[in-house]
């Protein structure tokens, strides 16, 4: 590894001091268009899983790992009450995705700001000794 490299795993590293690995599941589980259409659908409330299925054209047992992943991820929790599963969404845990979303945000609009104070302050000099040039 050349000494380039080091440095710049470094500095990545040393701004993911607050980084919760959790996120990554729930990014992973969001990542699927099915696992989103599925959230988006309890969003609107409870369903059971076989309302959750009726708009797909997939086997129940594959419906079943989208939810698993969902539920391994902490953002949908299901209870069985008979032979009926309900699953629902849990706002916290989309609300800690929400939230680093928003520290990332924060970081890169601060990181652009200077940027653009840098360039506006490199301009100024050229315009000044372009002017003492003259």
């Amino acid at each position: 590894m050349t000494a380039c490299i080091g440095i710049q795993i470094g500095v990545l590293l040393s701004h993911m001091g607050k980084y919760d690995p959790a996120i990554q599941e729930i990014f992973h589980a969001l990542a699927d268009p099915t696992r989103c259409a599925i959230v988006a659908a309890l969003g609107q409330g409870p369903r059971t899983v076989s309302m959750l299925a009726e708009p797909f054209e997939m086997a129940l047992p594959s419906l079943m790992k989208h939810l698993a992943v969902l539920e391994r991820s902490g953002v949908v929790r299901s209870h069985k009450q008979g032979r009926i599963r309900t699953c629902e969404l849990v706002p916290a845990r989309l609300g800690q995705a929400e939230q680093w979303l928003a520290e990332q945000r924060a970081m890169w609009e601060a990181r652009a700001d200077r940027m653009v104070d840098f360039v506006e302050s490199l301009h100024r000099q050229e315009q000044a000794h372009g002017r003492r040039r003259r």
